[in-house]
This record gives structure tokens, C-alpha cells and sequence, in this order.
């Protein structure tokens, strides 16, 4: 599909959206659409049956719009990797060429870069050795969750093998198709079930080889959640996470008992976590697996940590956990601290100065403050792996200076100088925002930084400086030389190493 057919499909979906807004809006009987023939008597006689009709006729519609707006996106998506392409300068490599399409593309759609990554490779797939999906998607009888399956289960098959897949599920003239319902009629993860098992089948290659080649994917995630809560999984060998699953079931059973309230998936948990932080899953009676000693950065508010509030702290790569939480990191865990000046008009931590080219440990820190992540958009790389860098460079009469700095990932630092990407400006309290080789410009996102809370003072922000514990606020524009400046009667941020 040329641009300017995606164009006019474009419109075609866009008008047929604008269709069904304006019946619904106008109340028009069962939203502008006929229910089936089967119902169609009932409804004629019951008005809540004929509404109720129109509006699972409009469901439907708006999947099939979903369908089309979905393979639109893969013919974008597709047409724009090839045009960069053919627009790379010969000096790039292949690789720094790939990261700068997957960052742009990624930004936007306002998306994480692996989704960019995914979508781009599936479009690839679908565009050119799946055409049958393709089409199904297109005429919207065929959902993108639908699509994504076919595209899974045909990974790393042959072309031919590919093509026997689809056109089993997709292509009804084609010998032993597929029985019971079509494939777009399937709920998704149904057609997946189908699907991988006509593919262990008709594999060509042997499951020891393709198990050999997968055990080289294996991983573990980490997901925050809400509430102080995160989700871990891992990607191991089937009979590796057989085996953690039934230890952790046994040990989780040993423990019931008259006096034992958690239930069982809340033992199970608990010594999963009590075993990869190093305690003994058979002695696990208190439910309170160890505190981590891997290093982290924690930002809590003193007050707090004294009792004097309840304010959250903050995890690196986190966000807020509860204050007991953070009280017990640093009783159980904490090797170091450093005090932290922060504004108690907005919060936000205070510059310092160098004049040196060596980022020092100190501006580190405060990076991490301030940027709380990697600052490239949708990037969630944590402070820990990230890497100090001159926005103007040093040799070019840049400064080593907060405003002067960020901490992009070794990813996104690699891309800066390979992919064409440039961060732009910084600020003493805001990271840099990014351009891309395309000129396009993309806001960093940077933390919410909030003003303490003091116990028996008004909690809206402060303006009256001079009236807080007697301080005589500095001037922004003049920092403090020293991080461990020592104005203790202010508020303070504690970031730990643990």
C-alpha cells in the first residue's frame, strides 16, 4: 500500500467512525445499524431490545474500524522504515540505523520502545510474508490481537511452513482447512491455542532444536505496580520454572497450620521472595521475607522517616512506597546516606556547581534526582545503569555543570552520538527534551517534585521563606558549593545506598 492509498483508507476509516458518532449522537434507532435476522422480530416489538441491538451493532462496527485502524498503523509503520532506510546516510550502521527508526517511531506513538521495536517487526512480517492476515485485517474481520498471533506462531518458521499456517486458518479453499468457527471469530488467546498446536504438528524443525534456540530468550521482568506493589516473572525453561513452582508450593504447604492466616498464594509469594533475597524457605515463619541489600536510591522526606508525617518516599525506578517501608529498608539495609537541600517551595533538590570537566560523585546523585530515569522519551532504564553526559560538549566550552548534564542509558547514549538524535537544553530542576533526525522535538519526562509537608505548618506551597525555622534562604541562581551543605533546619532528602 502506497502513501496515498494509506491516506484514503485513512479517510474511509476516519469517515466511518464519524458515521457511527454522529447516529449516536443523533439517537438515532439501534445507533444507525440493522441488528441480525434472527433477533430483528423480537427487537420490533421490544424498543429496549431494538436500543440494546443497535448498540452491540455499533461494538461490532468499532471492531472492525479497530481491525482497519490497526492495519493502517502496519502499513505506516512498515513504509516508514523502509523510506528511512533508503534515507540513511552510507556512513551509518545497520544497528544505529534501526534504533534511531525505533526511537522515532516510539515517540510518536507515544510508546515504550520495545513496543515500537515489536510493531515495527510484526509489520515487516505482515507486510511481506504474511499476506493473507494482512488482508483479513484490513477488511476487519481479523482483530490486531488476532494478527499478533499469527505473527508469533509463524516466528522462525520457513516461508513455506508460514504460508501452510495462514492459509489453514485464513484460506478456506485450501486442503484440510480449519474446522468450527473462522479464525477472526475465535476469542484470541482460543485461536492461539489452534494455532500453536497445528504448528507443533507441522514443525519441519524438531522441538530439541527449537527449545536449544529458545532457552537463549530467557529473562527476568520487572513491572511496577501500584500501591508499593511490583509484579517479577521470569522467562526460564519449562522445567526450571516447574521446579520453582513446586518447591515454593510444597515449602508454602508446610507451613499451614492452626496458627498460619496468610493464605496460599500469600505463602507461596513470600518464600519466593524470601529465597531469591537469600533467606531459607524452610524456616520462613514470620512472613517477612529479608531487606534487599542491592543497591537502590531512596528519597524520603525526614519528617517522615521521624514520624512527625505520613508523606510516601520515593524508590528509584518505582516511585512512592510507604513510609514504613522505607523505614525498614534503612534500618535493615542502609550503608550510606547523603543529605540532600531541597526547596520547600517546590521540592526540588538545589544545584551545585563544578567547574571541572569529572562529573563528580556528588552530581551523580543529583541527576538522579532530578531525572529519576534515563531522560530519553518512554525510556524506563533506572539511574543505576545510566551514564553522565556533557550536553555541550566539554571541548566545545561546555561546563560540567547540573544544567550542563544528563544521564541517558548506555542505549540512548550510543544513539545520541550514532542515531542523529540530539538532547536539547537542560535545566537545573528539568531534564534535557530530545530532537530527532527528523527534527521533531519530544518533551523528557522528569519527576513531580512536591513541597514537604512540616508537621504544624499550612500545607500549601510556601512563599514566606524567611518564617520557616528561621531560615535565610540562599538565591537559586547561587548553590550551595558542597552537596553536604549544612543547613540542617530545613526540610531533607535522604537518597539511600542500600
Amino acid at each position: 500500500m502506497g502513501r496515498t492509498a494509506a491516506i484514503e483508507a485513512a479517510e474511509a476509516v476516519c469517515a466511518s467512525a464519524a458515521e457511527v458518532l454522529a447516529a449516536l449522537k443523533g439517537g438515532t434507532d439501534s445507533a444507525g445499524f440493522t441488528g441480525n435476522a434472527d433477533s430483528a422480530g423480537c427487537a420490533d416489538e421490544d424498543p429496549l431490545r431494538r436500543e440494546a441491538d443497535g448498540w452491540l451493532d455499533t461494538l461490532a462496527l468499532t471492531t472492525r474500524i479497530n481491525a482497519q485502524v490497526a492495519a493502517l498503523t502496519v502499513h505506516a509503520a512498515a513504509g516508514y522504515a523502509d523510506t528511512a532506510q533508503a534515507l540513511a546516510s552510507p556512513d551509518m550502521s545497520d544497528r544505529a540505523q534501526e534504533m534511531a527508526v525505533v526511537a522515532e517511531v516510539a515517540c510518536v506513538l507515544t510508546v515504550g520502545e520495545r513496543t515500537a521495536s515489536a510493531l515495527l517487526s510484526e509489520s515487516q512480517t505482515l507486510t511481506t510474508g504474511l499476506p493473507l492476515t494482512l488482508s483479513a485485517l484490513t477488511a476487519g474481520s481479523l482483530s490486531w490481537q488476532h494478527a499478533r498471533v499469527m505473527v508469533d506462531e509463524t516466528t522462525n518458521l520457513e516461508p513455506g511452513a508460514a504460508k501452510a499456517l495462514e492459509a489453514h486458518f485464513l484460506d478456506p479453499g485450501v486442503e484440510n482447512p480449519n474446522r468450527g468457527c473462522p479464525a477472526g471469530e475465535l476469542v484470541a488467546s482460543r485461536f492461539r491455542h489452534k494455532a500453536r498446536i497445528w504448528r507443533e504438528r507441522h514443525h519441519p524443525v524438531s522441538i530439541e532444536k527449537r527449545h536449544a534456540r529458545s532457552v537463549a530468550d530467557r529473562r527476568l521482568e520487572y513491572r511496577p505496580d501500584r500501591d508499593g506493589m511490583a509484579w517479577l516473572s521470569a522467562y526460564l525453561p519449562a522445567d526450571q520454572a516447574a521446579g520453582i513452582w513446586n518447591r515454593t508450593t510444597a515449602a508454602a504447604r508446610a507451613l499451614q497450620g492452626p496458627d498460619e492466616d496468610r493464605t496460599m498464594t500469600q505463602r507461596r509469594a513470600d518464600i519466593a521472595a524470601n529465597l531469591l533475597l537469600g533467606g531459607d524457605a524452610d524456616n520462613l515463619t514470620e512472613g517477612v521475607p529479608p531487606s534487599p541489600r542491592a543497591q537502590v536510591l531512596l528519597t524520603a522526606p525526614i519528617m517522615s522517616l521521624l514520624g512527625a508525617t505520613d508523606e510516601p518516599a520515593m524508590l528509584d525506578g518505582y516511585g512512592p512506597i510507604p513510609v514504613t517501608m522505607a523505614r525498614r529498608l534503612i534500618a535493615d539495609g542502609a550503608t550510606s546516606f547523603h543529605r540532600v537541600l531541597i526547596d520547600p517551595r517546590d521540592g526540588a533538590p538545589l544545584e551545585i556547581g563544578r567547574t571541572s570537566y569529572p562529573v563528580t560523585k556528588a552530581q551523580r546523585q543529583w541527576l538522579r534526582l532530578r531525572d529519576g530515569k534515563c531522560p530519553f522519551p518512554g525510556c524506563h532504564n533506572q539511574s543505576l545503569d545510566n551514564e553522565a553526559d556533557h550536553l555541550h560538549a566539554w571541548a566545545h566550552g561546555g561546563t560540567t555543570g547540573i544544567s550542563n548534564l544528563a544521564q541517558p542509558c548506555p542505549k540512548h547514549h550510543k544513539l545520541r552520538h550514532t542515531g542523529g538524535w540530539e538532547p536539547g537544553p537542560a535545566t537545573k530542576d528539568e531534564p534535557p527534551g530530545w530532537t530527532s533526525p527528523t527534527g521533531r522535538r519530544y518533551a523528557s519526562e522528569y519527576p513531580d517534585w512536591e513541597p514537604p509537608q512540616l508537621p504544624g505548618v499550612r500545607q500549601e506551597p510556601l512563599t514566606d521563606l524567611p518564617t520557616v525555622v528561621g531560615w535565610d534562604p540562599p538565591d537559586r541562581d547561587e548553590p550551595p558549593d558542597d552537596l553536604y551543605g549544612a543547613w540542617f533546619d530545613v526540610p531533607l532528602g535522604l537518597p539511600l545506598g542500600v
